[in-house]
Parts: structure tokens; C-alpha cells; sequence
């Protein structure tokens, strides 16, 4: 069991302290929750404003839009029926006969033009592509082919009232590449026609509750919503940020509907000490530590932890292009880390080998657009979660406090 010096805790506050000093210039708000495999809070901390031009502070008991951190709890979710035998990972029959609009998705590339041109796939999806990034879905924000197509047809991926407003057409065939894209929410699809149930409700009754969890949810209450932090935008020329409009509006209006899509690959709002409590289970094997009870299997929590993509040991290195300058800056790599293989498990990123900041072998990491990002480090029994809620995506200042903040926690383990 790993536990915090105080002067680990110290140097942790410390580091949000100065991360948040100017809002206008730095982040305006911070987050951040450290647990162990037992449950314990490490450190649980926030500092600053509620976006560029407000004065409001944020607080452990602020809600973020964590965004594509959504997905591992989505997951969790299906493979929980994937455990119950009510879904399979590797039917794509069963996939297609749940989701027929999956059938005939076309491929999507660009001629000599700059025009796109479709053409029928020869492969099938599967369930175990939609939550492996393996699917040929993509994301319209890293995709310039992808981003003609939403400016084309008007798809306004965050405000979806049906799943077929997401059916983008595949950037190549089922299985044969990694791009990441909206493969999760289709996954949540298949859940709901599944069980009769909203993803959502699903994820509350299946796995918050029984966590003692009251505070996460893909429809915020009225009450949620006034806890709730605003978007911040960094301008790419000075750096200034700015508050900009929530792209989740009908959410922090409160005027969605029974129609609103839940979005298994970015629709939850939280608060990091809460997504933390999630993460502990994971670490415990499945089981929480502070309720008992037990969510997922040890063995379905191993396959969470299973390189699906071991033919392509490279793949975070293409990097992620700026589609959409407003939602995410160019990445040269998706993770810098030398030379050293790269995995993708089911729904997140895998360093197989031990990190520079510390983490253990086979750490699990992700984000969400909005800079969030978290890990999930079963080798040494610790996971965290440092909180934004900036855009483009990438932003290097809540990057690099990222790191100060998980190099911090390794540094400074008892």
C-alpha cells in the first residue's frame, strides 16, 4: 500500500498554486486527486477560478467536464455485460443485429481534389474495435477528412440527439489500423438497446451507487450545475485565455431532454475525487475498497490492462493533427516517452515499460479534451487525476503540471 509524505502533499499543493496564479495567463482553475489500491485520499486539492473571468474558486467540490475520461467508465460498463454473456467482444453478427445502422458504414478519403469519396468497407466491426480505437471511427477534431464532413452536414458532436448523428463515416477498415474516435459511444449505443436503459442510468445504477458515488452524472441537476467550472479558451498567438460558451449546452443549461444522447466517449461530469474512487476499484481488482462491492472481475480487469494493438508498438507516435485549432493543438506524439513500445488496452493508453515520472510497468493513462488527464498504475497500487477545464486540447501548461504532479506523488511515496 502506498501512501504521501506530508511533504509530498506539500510540494503537490504547491505546484496547483503556481500553476493558477493568473487566469488570464495560466490555468485559472486546478484540480487534482491522488488514491491509493485501499481508497485512501492522497491528496485532494484545487485551487483557482472557475474560468478566465470569473472570480469564483473552484474546490475539491466543483464538477468538471472530464470529457473523453468518460470512456474507461463506459467500458466498465459494457463489460459488464460482455462478463453477464449478454454482449461479446468478437460477434460482430450479434454487434450488427444490436446495431444495424454499423452494417453498412461507409470509408472516407479524400481524392486528388480535396473532395471526399466514399467506398464500402469489406470488414466487419466488432465490439472489442469500437473499445479498442480499432473500428475505423474517428473524431472530426483530429481528422481533416472527417472535419469536411461535419462542416458539410452540420453534426455538432457534443449536442447529439440521436446516435446517428454520430454515424461519421471510417477512415479505413475494421481492424486494421488505430485512430481514435467515437467507437465508445457506439459501445454505449449497444449497451442501451441492450438493456433498455439510458448509459447513464445504466453507469449510475451499476457503478456509482454502488460506490457510494452521488456526484457524477451525464445530467447534472440544477444543483450540479451551479458546481460546475466553465470553459476556458488559451489564444494560440498571445496565450491569453478567455471564458468561452460550454460546448455541452444543452447539459449546463439543463434543457436536454429524454432524447439527449449520453455519450459514452465524453458525456460525464464529475468531480476528481470522485472519478479517483473508480480508478481504486480498478487498482483493488475490481472491488471497491471502501463499499465492498465488486463492479468488474479480476479477470475482466486484467483484459482492461491487455495490449489490444501489439502489432503496432508506435501507434501514439503519428501524433494528432489540429483539425480543429479551436479544440485541440497539433501533437507531435500522443505520449513522449523515447522509444519505448506503446499499448492500447481497452479504452486507454498503456506504457508497458516503467515511466520517467515514476509510474510502474503497464501503467494506464488517458484524458479528455478539456484537459483532464489521469492514470492508473496497478504496479505500484496508485492513481490520480489533474483536472483542467481549457481548450484547445494540449494545453502545455496543465501538461507540464501534469507531470510536475505525478513525478511529485512518485517522488515522495512512503
Amino acid at each position: 500500500m502506498s501512501k504521501l509524505t506530508s511533504k509530498g502533499v506539500d510540494a503537490i499543493k504547491q505546484i496547483v498554486n503556481d500553476a493558477t496564479l493568473d487566469p488570464h495567463k495560466t490555468i485559472p482553475g486546478l484540480s487534482v486527486s491522488i488514491i491509493n489500491n485501499k481508497g485512501e485520499d492522497l491528496v485532494s486539492y484545487a485551487n483557482g477560478v472557475k474560468s478566465a473571468d470569473s472570480s469564483e474558486r473552484v474546490s475539491t467540490d466543483s464538477l468538471w467536464w472530464l470529457a473523453s475520461c468518460t470512456k474507461i467508465v463506459a467500458t466498465i460498463a459494457v463489460l459488464q455485460l460482455v462478463e453477464q454473456g449478454r454482449l461479446d467482444l468478437d460477434d460482430s453478427d450479434q454487434l450488427e443485429s444490436i446495431i444495424p445502422e454499423l452494417k453498412h458504414v461507409p470509408i472516407a478519403s479524400e481524392d486528388s481534389e480535396g473532395n471526399i469519396v466514399l467506398k464500402p468497407k469489406t470488414k466487419r466491426i466488432t465490439l472489442r474495435m469500437l473499445l479498442s480505437h480499432t473500428s475505423g471511427f474517428g473524431y472530426s477534431f483530429f481528422s481533416p477528412v472527417l472535419q469536411k464532413w461535419k462542416e458539410y452536414f452540420a453534426v455538432d458532436e457534443f449536442n447529439a440527439s440521436l446516435p446517428q448523428e454520430l454515424l461519421f463515416p471510417l477512415l479505413f477498415e475494421p481492424g486494421t489500423d488505430w485512430q481514435y474516435g467515437v467507437g465508445i459511444d457506439w459501445a454505449g449505443v449497444a449497451l442501451e438497446r441492450v438493456t433498455g436503459e439510458k448509459l447513464g442510468d445504466y453507469i449510475k445504477n451499476h457503478i456509482l451507487i454502488p460506490l457510494g458515488l452521488t456526484e457524477s452524472s451525464f445530467t447534472p441537476d440544477e444543483l450540479q450545475r451551479s458546481k460546475l467550472v466553465d470553459i476556458s479558451r488559451r489564444d494560440g498567438q498571445t496565450g491569453e485565455l478567455s471564458t468561452i460558451k460550454h460546448y455541452y449546452q444543452k447539459v449546463v443549461t439543463g434543457s436536454y431532454d429524454e432524447l439527449f444522447f449520453h455519450s459514452g466517449g465524453a458525456g460525464l461530469f464529475s468531480k476528481p475525487h470522485d472519478y479517483v474512487q473508480i480508478l481504486s476499484v480498478i487498482l483493488n481488482d475490481g472491488e471497491s475498497p471502501k463499499t465492498g462491492a465488486r463492479i468488474l472481475s479480476k479477470d475482466f480487469v486484467d483484459l482492461l490492462f491487455t495490449n489490444q494493438i501489439p502489432q503496432w508498438p508506435d501507434f501514439g507516435r503519428k501524433g494528432l493533427p489540429d483539425a480543429d485549432p479551436l479544440l485541440t493543438n497539433a501533437l507531435d506524439e500522443i505520449y513522449p516517452q523515447g522509444s519505448a513500445p506503446q499499448g492500447w488496452g481497452l479504452s486507454w493508453f498503456l506504457t508497458p515499460e516503467p515511466g520517467a515520472t515514476g509510474r510502474g510497468a503497464n501503467t494506464a493513462f488517458w484524458c479528455g479534451i478539456a484537459n483532464c488527464f489521469y492514470w492508473c498504475d496497478r504496479e505500484k497500487g496508485i492513481a490520480g487525476m489533474v483536472a483542467g477545464q481549457i481548450l484547445p486540447f494540449g494545453d502545455a501548461q496543465v501538461l507540464g503540471s501534469w507531470v510536475q504532479i505525478e513525478s511529485a506523488v512518485y517522488a515522495n511515496l512512503e
